[in-house]
């Protein structure tokens, strides 16, 4: 629990105490002149770390409720490694896939997504194991740690947003079609490392994160405090767009409202029949990643971010 500020340590500040409550800890740092850099994002770690008091763990203090981190896509660090020439930077998606632990199982679900990519017109430019370091988690975390893998696809010279609407059917089927599979984000925009960690084993977990040439502009962290579902690799925040730390008390009605107007649902952004991404709200999720869904259909379609 956060010890409340003295009304003398709180003076000149945004402190009010009568805001205090408990609840996941989030954070942002963001350069006003956009200028991308790894110091925004050791700083972005380090504001997760501090956070600590936030997040959850069980019984046994190294499996933790979660915490991760959204950043722009690190292009000069992915670029270094990559063993082909990637597309301009925004011409191609990248994103991690939590994919099954069993090695058969995992490349049936690879297998799988190389086929809804066929189907769907994206091209897989490459499949990246992501380098992680698991020596500090916790039984719990360890016996649920999916196989931790990186996607890079394009699509007909796309880019950007527009991008991120081609690729946003195929992310969808992945969901639906792939058994013990999920993806935490998918775009040429962004890209988030989380998992089921506690807010000091992020950094020390991926790799990349610790990489000098991983930069970016943006960054927001989350750790985690579960209320309505258990912990779990997938359910750690942030999301593709967001990271909450409150919690909806009306999500069965949302998401039965959501459920019903998808016979309604129309757009010519979002290319080919819209049925094959319905569900929108994914079974099993959780409240925040319900809503993120929903944000994330409403601003693909059209909407500005801030509007949606």
């Amino acid at each position: 629990m956060a010890i409340p500020l003295s009304p003398e340590a709180a003076r000149g500040t945004l402190y009010r105490a009568a805001h205090e409550h408990d609840a996941c800890g989030v954070g942002m740092i963001a350069s006003i002149k956009g200028v991308a850099s790894h110091a925004s994002v050791d700083d972005a770690l380090t504001i997760l770390e501090n956070l600590e008091h936030r997040g959850a763990s069980g019984a046994e203090p190294s499996t933790g409720d979660g915490a991760g981190i959204l950043t722009q896509i690190p292009d000069a660090m992915l670029r270094a490694i990559a063993p082909l020439t990637l597309p301009a930077p925004g011409a191609y998606a990248a994103g991690i896939v939590f994919a099954p632990q069993d090695a058969a199982a995992c490349q049936a679900a690879k297998s799988t997504i190389d086929r809804i990519s066929l189907e769907e017109g994206i091209d897989i430019l490459w499949w990246r194991e992501v380098p992680t370091d698991n020596s500090d988690l916790g039984r719990g975390a360890r016996d649920a740690e999916p196989s931790m893998l990186q996607l890079f696809i394009a699509a007909d010279g796309l880019s950007g947003i527009e991008l991120d609407r081609r690729v946003y059917p195929f992310r969808k089927r992945i969901e639906h079609e792939v058994p013990d599979t999920y993806v935490s984000s998918l775009s040429a925009r962004t890209i988030v490392y989380k998992g089921m960690l506690t807010s000091g084993q992020l950094r020390q977990y991926f790799l990349d994160l610790r990489d000098e040439r991983y930069e970016s502009a943006i960054c927001l962290v989350h750790s985690r405090f579960s209320t309505n579902t258990f912990p779990s690799w997938a359910l750690a925040h942030p999301y593709r767009l967001i990271a909450h730390n409150g919690e909806f008390n009306t999500i069965k009605g949302n998401r039965n409202w959501m459920r019903a107007r998808e016979a309604l649902l129309a757009t010519d952004a979002i290319p080919g029949d819209i049925s094959r991404i319905f569900p929108i709200c994914q079974p099993g999720a959780s409240d925040s990643a319900s809503f993120d869904e929903v944000l994330e259909l409403l601003h693909l379609a059209g909407r500005s971010l801030p509007h949606a």
